[in-house]
């Protein structure tokens, strides 16, 4: 039976992306864990979080996990959420600068205050609820998904990767961010799939069965 692990430091809501992993793919295993020699046993392995970034790489650092999932991400699919996506990329300008995981490029930036819509209407932050995804190009994980789909997002923070054809995916708030990230076996998305209904759902299903290379 093939296995994935939800990764487990003490930050963010793993029984909703538990129980929304197995509702996915009921023939799949899933195990919360924070023991490496677990997440390393697994197939696939999946890092979310919310919160603060500096508590994330606290936590991380206290269970020794960072070296772990530098090894996960050299070695298997591995799927970020939210701030677990942020925390792949080298720093945050979140905590007044965050040193972050180093796995992929670029940094972590806030959404500048004053946004506005079309109309002039004031944007708040965080960017919170549902907002449509624009596919970048063609990928296992958007199998299914129509471009335009409705993903749901909150957050404060969003990703700027030093290259830029790692996005997957963007959002607008009010101009495109990156919402989804990828790099081999890394995937990567800001928005929480387990929140996010049938769509989400068929990318938690497409990562189920995602064969990275082949």
């Amino acid at each position: 039976m093939s296995s994935v692990a939800v990764i487990d430091y003490g930050m963010g809501n793993l029984h909703s992306i538990a129980k929304a992993l197995q509702h996915a793919d009921p023939a799949v295993r899933v195990i919360v864990t924070g023991e490496p020699k677990d997440l390393l046993s697994a197939d696939r392995v999946v890092f979310p979080g919310v919160g603060a970034i500096r508590d994330c790489m606290q936590a991380l650092q206290q269970r020794q996990l960072i070296p772990v999932l530098a090894e996960l991400a050299a070695s298997k699919p591995v799927l970020g959420i939210c701030l677990g996506m942020q925390a792949l990329l080298e720093e945050s300008e979140e905590n007044d600068g965050t040193a972050c995981l180093g796995l992929l490029a670029g940094r972590v930036v806030r959404f500048p205050d004053g946004l506005q819509d079309s109309g002039g209407n004031p944007l708040k932050i965080p960017h919170m609820g549902w907002n449509r995804l624009n596919p970048s190009a063609a990928h296992p994980l958007w199998d299914g998904i129509d471009p335009g789909s409705w993903f749901y997002f909150v957050h404060s923070y969003y990703a700027c990767p030093a290259d830029s054809s790692q996005i997957a995916a963007t959002s607008d708030y009010p101009t495109p961010f990156a919402a989804a990230l990828q790099r081999d076996n890394l995937f990567a998305v800001q928005f929480h799939p387990e929140k996010s209904q049938v769509a989400g759902l068929r990318l938690l299903a497409n990562f189920l069965r995602w064969k990275p290379g082949q």
